[in-house]
């Protein structure tokens, strides 16, 4: 599917989870709530499979953006810390955009190899460890911290974890795009 269509509807997906956890917590419509709360996570979790087939990284990063960004649409004004937590990371996927522009151009990416320190604390098996590692580590650690928390809805676990593989496939796949530009 093109880039747009996942973005709508990974977009509609947030929506119905949020009108969907809210119903959870109303009295008298948990039982709407709970069907439309696994509806808007089932299209989540297909469409972020979709996307993970495919390995476009530049779409995945949009994705992921785009559903923290719907997430933080539908955060309270009482929820301080987890505004900030998905600022960082809509942030942190802003900057992994741009290295991932930087690593399509030999001659930016050679400047930018120079940039980063050769420590290995700075490297991934020898690469730059730039704003698209920060980014999908980072989020990863978030949706790992996620899966920790007890009683998480078996569906919505098995999106966290499709999200957190996704990070991690994606990382790998800059790591070989990086390896192909520096020789």
């Amino acid at each position: 599917m093109e880039k747009t269509g996942l973005l709508a509807r990974i977009v509609l997906s947030a929506d119905y989870i949020n009108l969907g956890r809210k119903g959870l917590a109303a009295a008298g419509e948990a039982n709407e709530g709970r069907e439309i709360f696994t509806k808007g996570l089932l299209s989540a979790l297909e469409t972020f499979k979709e996307v993970q087939s495919d390995l476009d990284l530049e779409t995945l990063i949009q994705l992921e953006r785009t559903f923290l960004a719907e997430e933080l649409r539908h955060c309270g004004s009482d929820e301080a810390e987890t505004v900030a937590s998905i600022s960082q990371a809509i942030s942190y996927f802003d900057d992994a955009l741009l290295s991932l522009e930087a690593v399509q151009d030999a001659a930016v990416y050679q400047g930018a190899e120079k940039t980063h320190p050769h420590h290995p604390k700075y490297r991934i098996h020898g690469m730059p460890k730039d704003a698209f590692h920060i980014a999908c580590i980072s989020h990863r650690t978030r949706l790992k911290n996620i899966l920790r928390m007890p009683g998480i809805n078996p569906i919505e676990r098995a999106l966290y974890e499709l999200r957190a593989v996704n990070m991690a496939a994606a990382q790998n796949a800059y790591l070989e795009k990086q390896k192909i530009i520096r020789n």
